[in-house]
């Protein structure tokens, strides 16, 4: 028996949250800053969603938040959940230090072609039914500790994963909604892990 359930981390639900919902048909609910550093906040998800612009101060303040709650989120990640990260659309250099890895990012919005890592089939299901020339993207992946699924041919890493514990995290600059196939598989597993 497997459940799907998913949190989306953002100031208020938006967009994406009802792309989640009802196009994803992925029970969705909504966190925002103070929830995930609230001590005393309580949840169960197989998945955590931080979409688009998480650091840019002009759409959003969840980047404090995030810093406060990491310590929470890799217990999230190390416990068998799963975190999806999108471009967090800033040039200030620090935006991914919440993650219990290493990330730099470069913010550069561009279309980007795109080629797939051997043996990440699974992952690159996230851009299902767009063309692998021409991605939409908000940046690139200069260094990381990660493993890289799709980079473009220069060697510009788009999307990157890295298993901690018994989960695992997924990174992407790609600007576009994930597919909701992707999201169905990344979103379902046997059990949810507490937050």
């Amino acid at each position: 028996m497997t459940t799907t359930r998913a949190a989306v981390l953002w100031d208020e639900p938006g967009t994406f949250n009802r792309y989640v919902d009802e196009c994803c048909g992925i029970c969705c609910e909504h966190l925002n800053q103070h929830l995930i550093a609230a001590p005393f906040y309580r949840g169960r998800y197989v998945s955590l969603i931080i979409p688009t612009g998480f650091a840019n101060q002009a759409y959003s303040r969840l980047l404090p938040g995030l810093r406060a709650a990491s310590e929470r989120i890799e217990r999230f990640v190390e416990n068998g959940g799963r975190l999806l990260v999108f471009g967090a659309a800033d040039e200030r250099p620090g935006a991914y230090d919440w993650l219990p890895f290493g990330v730099e990012y470069h913010f550069e919005f561009g279309q980007r072609r795109l080629a797939v890592a051997d043996g990440a089939e699974r992952y690159i299901q996230l851009l299902d039914g767009y063309d692998l020339d021409a991605v939409e993207t908000d940046g690139f992946f200069p260094a990381h500790e990660g493993e890289v699924i799709a980079a473009t041919p220069e060697g510009q890493a788009v999307i990157i994963r890295k298993t901690v514990g018994k989960g695992e995290i997924v990174v992407t600059s790609t600007h576009e909604y994930p597919s909701a196939k992707f999201m169905g598989t990344f979103c379902t597993a046997e059990r949810e892990t507490l937050f």
